[in-house]
């Protein structure tokens, strides 16, 4: 009874010894390992986390909501919707009109009157001999200015010299030749060459005249001189003086000196394009010089000129002052005032004025937070406001500050 409890409880006995210890191996190698497992798990919720991500999600919190649009473009239309932060930014105020009266300052020069200047240059070629005239000095109508010995002088003498004996000549030929036809002792054709003979030497006659005349010169001076003496054309001051005495002087076409009466001169103001508008025949002008500044010359336009010049975009006005007392000398700067009428314009701060490209515009408001940019002409500036000729008008809202944010 011991040995069958003890078989028993032994079991079995297994046949091939050994065998079952490989069998147990393979049994633990097909059981899953924890580590892989945990592995896997750690992949799956990577993706899905990438994928949550990417479908726009954030793990533990709630799907974020889109932000409003600052501005919103229509064209050249901006609109400025609600919970906008660009409203916060912007000020917005009306446009006013303003009564204006502007002067008009400009640089100014004293200049002498085109009309009362007399270049004065030698009736012939030759040699200065005697300059009987300074520079700056006054003279008066036919004083002596300089003389100059010029053999021209001879020769036009001796042409008027020849000129007379021919004349004479030619006239004795015609007497005798008419005489003689009145009694039938000459042919037609020699009276009729006497005739053309006479009218031409008269004709060289007069020439040779007036040669001496224009120079200066009595044809019927005794003293043939070589020596020509020129005067002043008028009264007034020599104001040039380019010669001195022993220069030989070949160019007569050339002035020695110059003659200006200053009795009455011009002050010349340069007017800037933009400004010509402003500026009329007879506008009230206030002239202020350097050399007197307390003095205050009241003048009118004379004339504004019809030329612009190309390379400085000016024009010439020209306002005409009596001058004599002498005070006013061609060369000294002044300042010419214009005094314009009033008139009405619109106008803006410059804080509203923006530039794009070559234009200025501002932002005017249509509706409500509803903008369009709008180009304007500006008149002039005055410290921090602007004077609008066109493009706004009175009542106009426009954007005063800010505006640069609505062209982003």
């Amino acid at each position: 009874m011991l040995v069958d409890s003890h078989l028993k409880s032994a079991g079995p006995k297994d046949p091939f010894p050994g065998a079952a210890e490989p069998a147990g191996r393979d049994r633990a190698a097909a059981a899953p390992s924890p580590t892989k497992g945990i592995a896997a798990l750690v992949v799956l919720l990577l993706i899905g986390l990438a994928l949550y991500r990417f479908i726009g999600g954030t793990p533990g919190r709630p799907e974020a909501t889109a932000k409003p649009a600052a501005l919103i473009h229509s064209g050249d239309a901006v609109a400025v919707p609600d919970g906008s932060p660009v409203r916060s930014k912007l000020a917005i105020a009306s446009v006013i009109a303003r009564e204006v009266s502007r002067d008009l300052a400009l640089p100014a020069v004293v200049e002498v009157n085109p009309a009362r200047l007399i270049k004065v240059a030698p009736p012939l070629a030759g040699r200065v001999t005697q300059l009987k005239v300074t520079l700056g000095e006054q003279v008066k109508a036919g004083q002596p200015l300089f003389s100059i010995d010029s053999p021209d002088l001879a020769a036009a003498y001796s042409d008027y010299d020849r000129a007379k004996a021919l004349l004479a000549l030619a006239q004795k030929n015609r007497d005798r030749q008419r005489g003689l036809s009145k009694i039938g002792g000459a042919a037609e054709k020699d009276l009729q060459q006497a005739e053309t003979d006479y009218a031409t030497a008269e004709v060289e006659d007069q020439r040779a005249t007036a040669h001496l005349k224009q120079i200066g010169i009595d044809p019927e001076t005794p003293n043939k001189s070589r020596t020509v003496t020129v005067v002043a054309p008028m009264d007034g001051s020599v104001t040039d003086l380019g010669v001195a005495p022993g220069e030989y002087w070949n160019d007569s076409t050339q002035a020695l000196l110059t003659v200006s009466d200053l009795s009455s001169v011009w002050v010349t103001a340069s007017v800037p394009e933009k400004d010509i508008a402003q500026i009329v025949k007879g506008q009230p002008v206030d002239v202020r010089l350097v050399a007197y500044p307390d003095e205050i010359r009241h003048g009118n336009v004379l004339f504004v000129s019809d030329v612009l010049d190309a390379d400085t975009r000016r024009t010439k006005v020209r306002i005409a002052f009596d001058n004599a007392d002498g005070r006013l000398r061609p060369g000294m700067f002044a300042t010419a005032t214009f005094h314009a009428g009033s008139r009405t314009l619109a106008t803006a701060p410059t804080s509203a004025l923006l530039l794009k490209d070559d234009l200025t515009q501002v932002y005017v408001e249509t509706s409500p937070w509803q903008f369009e940019p709008r180009t304007v002409d500006i008149a002039f500036q005055q410290g921090e406001q602007a004077f609008i000729a066109k493009g706004i008008k009175p009542g106009d809202r426009i954007v005063v500050k800010g505006g640069v944010l609505l062209g982003d």
